[in-house]
């Protein structure tokens, strides 16, 4: 049955606007001032400060400015503070511009080789899983599972030994030159596997990671295969450790990496918890696995978050950054903006609800680098973002543990932190969902 408007019910509906006072109000505020201005309840914003009970000391703000590397500062600004402490120094800035190379190096290949293993199989072009890899074949959005993979093999390095371009911090004409040499490679790959030319298969898949990394290198500059570490600690003594390579400044300065895994909170009826899971064609580095996380209920997710704060270890988590929000005053909370009482409509969603209507969706990472606690029982979280220091309390803000519940969606921490039936399910086979799965 269909049912198209009426459009004598639009001029019933306009008129009951128009003698409604509360709706005329509204629409003369919202004629001339933000939704966003309008909406935010002071009741809660005066309620919320900064102080948190258990804190792990300040670094220097980091600033992924207009790209989507958010995963890569986050993972990184997370690995630091280890290194801040060993070494005895106010703060350490690593280099995201490394990472994010050879991460564009890695999605460029995995492209490739996707295009090619859809080919061999068959698959339309407009097949869904082919279409999206077409459509998007080289983005900024990642996780952390790709962190640990891109140290593992590459290693890292300080930013003044690789230090942003202008690309880095701006990637639009990058990404879109990016794309359309993939683009280009991925019919010329799939021409070539139809004729049934193996050669010419490996050779558009060659000419086409030469002129990727070709781009890479003049977007983002040469990664240094060596340079030399040295610093100043806060007694101001100075240290000049030598010439060291990638490889060996991670084995020097990072430890247990292979201990972290991703936990994550879906309370959707589909999902089990406590089982492993892994997101289909997320394999962005060849050889890798798929991006792995295994459920627990949301009190798992917050007293292994507690636990590694205590312990002076920043936490990696992705959420739903830009719901229930005040970007400039750098602070989130559940009830933060009263969109129905404005409105007069509802607008009332379960956490699955949102989930399954993609209402929300994973779109940033950020570290959690404090803790409120009272009575053992978390109040409020300190956040280090990667927006610069112009937002929140200097670069650092503050979520409501109710925010936590409604839009955090993953943690990382080590897995020794987890309770046994959680742990165990790391080590069973990962039930494989769909890449347009809301959790990537």
């Amino acid at each position: 049955m269909t049912t198209p408007v009426s459009t004598s019910w639009a001029a019933q509906r306009n008129a009951a606007v128009l003698s409604d006072a509360a709706a005329r109000v509204a629409g003369n505020a919202v004629a001339t001032t933000s939704v966003e201005k309008l909406s935010l309840d002071r009741r809660v914003v005066t309620s919320i400060d900064t102080t948190v009970s258990d804190l792990i000391p300040d670094a220097s703000i980091t600033d992924q400015k207009h790209s989507g590397r958010c995963w890569a500062f986050a993972g990184l600004n997370m690995l630091r503070a280890s290194m801040i402490k060993e070494l005895g120094i106010d703060s350490l800035e690593l280099s995201e511009n490394f990472i994010y190379f050879y991460d564009k190096l890695e999605k460029a290949n995995g492209f490739l080789e996707r295009a090619e293993r859809d080919a061999r199989a068959g698959l339309d072009l407009y097949e869904r899983n082919v279409s999206d890899d077409f459509d998007a074949p080289i983005g900024d959005g990642g996780y952390w599972p790709e962190v640990a993979f891109l140290i593992g093999k590459y290693g890292l390095v300080p930013k003044d030994a690789m230090p942003d371009t202008e690309s880095a911090a701006n990637s639009d004409a990058m990404n879109n030159h990016l794309a359309t040499v993939l683009r280009r490679a991925g019919l010329r790959v799939r021409a070539a596997v139809k004729a049934g030319d193996d050669d010419a298969v490996a050779a558009a898949r060659e000419a086409a990671l030469t002129d990727v990394h070709r781009l890479l290198t003049i977007h983002l500059g040469v990664p240094p295969t060596s340079f030399v570490f040295q610093y100043r600690d806060k007694d101001k003594e100075f240290h000049r450790v030598g010439e060291l390579t990638p490889v060996e400044f991670r084995d020097r300065y990072v430890h247990g990496l292979e201990d972290f895994v991703v936990v994550a909170h879906d309370p959707r009826k589909s999902i089990k918890i406590n089982t492993r899971y892994g997101i289909d064609r997320t394999d962005f580095m060849v050889e890798q696995p798929t991006q792995e996380h295994v459920t627990a209920e949301l009190e798992v997710l917050k007293a292994a978050a507690i636990s590694a704060i205590q312990d002076g270890e920043p936490v990696w988590f992705a959420c739903d950054v830009a719901k229930q929000r005040d970007r400039e005053a750098g602070i989130w909370d559940a009830a933060l903006h009263d969109y129905e009482g404005l409105y007069g409509v509802d607008l009332s969603m379960t956490k699955a609800e949102r989930m399954e209507s993609r209402e929300s969706v994973l779109t940033h990472a950020m570290c959690l680098t404090g803790v409120d606690l009272v009575d053992g029982a978390p109040r409020r979280w300190r956040v280090e973002n990667s927006w610069g220091d112009k937002f929140g309390d200097k670069g650092f803000h503050t979520m409501s543990d109710s925010w936590f519940d409604e839009y955090v969606f993953e943690v990382v921490v080590r897995a020794s932190r987890l309770p046994e039936e959680v742990r165990a399910a790391l080590n069973a086979e990962a039930v494989i969902l769909p890449h347009w799965d809301p959790m990537l």
